[in-house]
């Protein structure tokens, strides 16, 4: 009787040091997982902490760029309703001489901008030289250049993907599209350096003939797209232009 009672007693014993073994290891279980959990959430705290921190860096120099903008602006005698002023003529423009806003865009691009000009807005089929109505136009633009700081100002032709076909044409652009496409830029470079009084010393003019595609030419509407003349207005040094249209 008492071998049997020292045997279950042995029982006993092994169940409750099994048991307190296995809690034991739940126990550490448990700890280590909340060790590695309070670790996950350090490291994506130091992380948000580190993205505010960037994003404090980012809005100050944002802040700086805009100051040094409104000062330049400031003590050149600019403002802003003189701009705006010079947008609304540009638009009167072109619904004196039958255009539509599509017909010329303004739109801001990283380091500058761009207007975009319709090539038939400025030129006559298959020609190099300014129409008139293309010369009131780039005037109205050459004043809106001028109305804040600005630094180099590049002219780009493009042109769509249809060789040139007419005769008359072909005599005078023997080169094709791509000397069509620079021509263009030339004459309006010139017009911006000459007329339009911007010194020529800061006008860049460059002809890309079909290569540089807004949209595939694929259609007639596409290829019309295709056929235009670019004026990139970069920013003046020390300032972060973002006028827009």
């Amino acid at each position: 009787m008492k071998h049997t009672s020292v045997t279950s007693f042995h029982k006993a014993a092994f169940v409750a040091a099994t048991f307190l073994s296995l809690a034991s290891c739940v126990a550490q279980e448990r700890y280590n997982d909340t060790q590695l959990s309070a670790k996950h959430y350090q490291s994506k705290t130091i992380e948000a902490e580190r993205r505010v921190s960037d994003l404090e860096d980012e809005n100050r120099r944002l802040r700086a760029q805009l100051d040094a903008s409104e000062k330049s602006l400031a003590e050149a005698g600019f403002s802003a309703e003189a701009v705006d002023a010079r947008l609304q003529n540009l638009r009167k423009i072109l619904a004196e001489i039958g255009g539509n806003p599509g017909d010329v865009t303004k739109f801001a691009v990283d380091g500058g901008y761009v207007y975009r000009m319709k090539d038939s807005i400025v030129f006559g089929l298959g020609s190099a030289e300014l129409s008139e109505d293309g010369k009131k136009v780039l005037s109205e633009i050459c004043e809106d250049i001028k109305s804040r700081p600005f630094g180099k100002v590049y002219v780009r032709g493009h042109t769509d993907s249809t060789p040139i076909a007419k005769p008359e044409t072909k005599a005078k652009f023997p080169l094709g599209n791509l000397q069509l496409s620079a021509e263009r830029a030339v004459s309006v470079g010139s017009f911006l350096g000459s007329t339009g009084k911007l010194e020529e010393k800061s006008v860049v003019v460059m002809g890309f003939g079909s290569s540089d595609p807004v949209v595939a030419n694929d259609t007639a509407e596409n290829k019309q797209k295709n056929r235009r003349v670019d004026i990139f207005v970069s920013d003046a040094e020390g300032t972060g232009n973002t006028t827009k249209q």
